[in-house]
């Protein structure tokens, strides 16, 4: 966990009836529960705060890009082997590809969904990596047998080593799991504008709360999610205690 955290996100939460706590808590357990917007709703109604799951819905797209850019910023620094994937997607009845790249500590390093799965797709998918890991390239690079990875990785990462193996890319299939699940929920997605803009937000809103738990003491582990629940609350623009 990175430790020397950028200065807290300003975050304007004016013309909004409801204060910030609820705002961000409900942007909070959408994304990080496998929760419908009527489940949310229905959960802080529990609470005695009422509201509908279309003002949910406005909250998710409102503030769920800004919480999700605050949270990739404090990120730790991607690691050098990076394991590249991509699974479909049925969106309106035709068929889409989500790309995924994750390094080895299981870190989603960034997503895009496509309509195709060539090569123009594939160079398209690691320009964006690149740019979002602020030009950093891996030392390694770990996909699948698709045919359209290797003319792709020599064009756009020259020199770096590609290995092609379908059990040493656990890594990335896995990391596929909490999104295939999220379709579910949200009755399926309804375009790929659609798709591309709540797995952005998930992604990285999700991913911040999940450490590799099983390799971690209870006491470190609890440590960790305190730290965690911290960087959001810096993240949201909300009050902090002192660690």
């Amino acid at each position: 966990m990175r430790t020397d955290s950028p200065p807290a996100t300003t975050v304007s939460y004016k013309r909004h009836r409801f204060p910030a706590e609820i705002i961000s808590h409900s942007v909070w357990l959408y994304h990080r529960f496998g929760l419908s917007l009527r489940d949310v709703e229905e959960l802080l109604a529990e609470r005695g705060v009422t509201l509908t799951y279309k003002t949910i819905r406005l909250w998710r797209h409102t503030f769920g890009p800004v919480f999700a850019a605050g949270l990739r910023r404090r990120r730790p620094r991607p690691g050098d082997k990076w394991h590249l994937d991509e699974v479909q997607l049925k969106i309106s009845g035709r068929k889409h590809w989500l790309w995924r790249a994750v390094d080895q500590d299981g870190v989603v390093l960034d997503i895009l969904v496509q309509a195709r799965r060539n090569r123009r797709a594939a160079e398209t998918f690691l320009h964006r990596v690149l740019v979002g890991c602020g030009h950093s390239r891996p030392r390694v690079i770990i996909t699948d047998k698709l045919a359209s990875y290797p003319p792709a990785i020599r064009r756009v990462l020259p020199g770096v080593e590609h290995r092609r193996h379908r059990r040493l890319n656990n890594r990335a299939e896995t990391s596929h799991r909490p999104t295939r699940r999220r379709p579910r929920a949200m009755q399926r997605f309804k375009s790929p504008e659609q798709a591309q803009h709540f797995l952005a937000c998930f992604e990285p809103i999700r991913g911040h709360f999940c450490p590799r738990r099983h390799r971690l003491p209870a006491a470190r582990y609890r440590a960790v999610r305190a730290s965690c629940l911290h960087i959001w609350r810096q993240v949201a623009g909300l009050p902090t205690t002192s660690a």
